[in-house]
C-alpha cells in the first residue's frame, strides 16, 4: 500500500515537471499578488508590517484555488482515474498520494518563497519564521479541502467557478489562524495556539478528506 501511495505521488510529480507551465503559473500568481500590494499601498514600513500576514496568506489561498483544476481533471479525461479504481488498491490511498504531490508542487514552494516575500514587507526574523511555520502547517489543509471541492465538481461544466464557491468558505478558518499566528508573533505573544490549531486542522483533514474525495470520485466516474 505504501508503494502504491509513493507510485501515485511520483507519477504526479513527474507530470508536474513535464507541465511546468501550470505549476509556474500558480507560483507566479502568488508572487505577483504579493509584490503588487506594496506598490499600491506605499512605502510606510508600519503599514506594510501590519498587512503582510493577511496579504501573503490571501495570495497563498488564491494560488491554491488556482491549482485545483488540474488535480483530477487530466486523470478523468484520459481514463487514468478508471484504471486507479480498477487497480484493487484503496482509492483513498491513491487520493492521498495525489494530494501529497499537489502540496509538494504548490504548498512547499509557497512556504519557501514566503521568507523572501516577507522581506519586502520589512518583517522581522521572528514573524517571518512564524509565517513560514504557519504556511507549512496550514497549506496541507488547503490542498486537502480543495481536493474535496475538485472531486465534487469533476466533469461538471463551469467546475472552476463551482470549486471556488465550495472551498472558499472552508478556507476562511485556515486564513484567520494563519494570519493570526504571525500577528501574535509580531506583537510579542506566543503563536503556539494558532499553530497548533493549524496543525490540528491539517491532521483532521488528512484523516477525513481522502474518504470523502474517494466517494466523490466514484460518483463522478459512474
Amino acid at each position: 500500500m505504501i508503494q502504491a501511495l509513493v507510485a501515485v505521488s511520483r507519477r504526479d510529480l513527474l507530470l508536474a515537471i513535464r507541465q511546468r507551465g501550470d505549476v509556474a503559473n500558480c507560483l507566479l500568481f502568488f508572487v505577483i499578488v504579493v509584490t503588487m500590494v506594496p506598490l499600491g499601498v506605499g512605502p510606510e514600513k508600519e503599514t506594510l508590517r501590519a498587512i503582510a500576514p493577511g496579504v501573503i496568506w490571501v495570495a497563498a489561498l488564491l494560488s491554491a484555488i488556482l491549482s485545483l483544476g488540474r488535480m483530477f481533471a487530466l486523470d478523468y479525461a484520459d481514463g487514468t482515474l478508471e484504471q486507479i479504481l480498477l487497480s484493487g488498491q484503496p482509492l483513498s490511498l491513491a487520493v492521498l498520494g495525489k494530494i501529497a504531490a499537489h502540496w509538494l508542487v504548490t504548498g512547499a514552494p509557497i512556504t519557501a518563497l514566503s521568507f523572501l516575500l516577507a522581506a519586502m514587507f520589512d518583517m522581522a526574523a521572528e514573524p517571518s519564521a512564524t509565517l513560514a511555520a504557519s504556511l507549512l502547517l496550514g497549506t496541507p489543509s488547503l490542498s486537502l479541502i480543495g481536493a474535496v471541492g475538485a472531486a465534487l465538481t469533476l466533469g461538471l461544466r463551469g467546475a472552476g467557478v463551482l470549486v471556488t464557491l465550495l472551498v472558499l468558505p472552508l478556507y476562511v478558518p485556515v486564513l484567520v489562524f494563519g494570519a493570526g499566528a504571525v500577528d501574535a508573533s509580531a506583537a510579542g505573544l506566543s503563536p503556539a495556539a494558532h499553530l497548533m490549531l493549524l496543525g490540528g486542522m491539517s491532521l483532521g483533514a488528512a484523516a477525513l478528506a481522502p474518504w470523502a474525495i474517494a466517494a466523490a470520485l466514484r460518483i463522478s466516474v459512474e
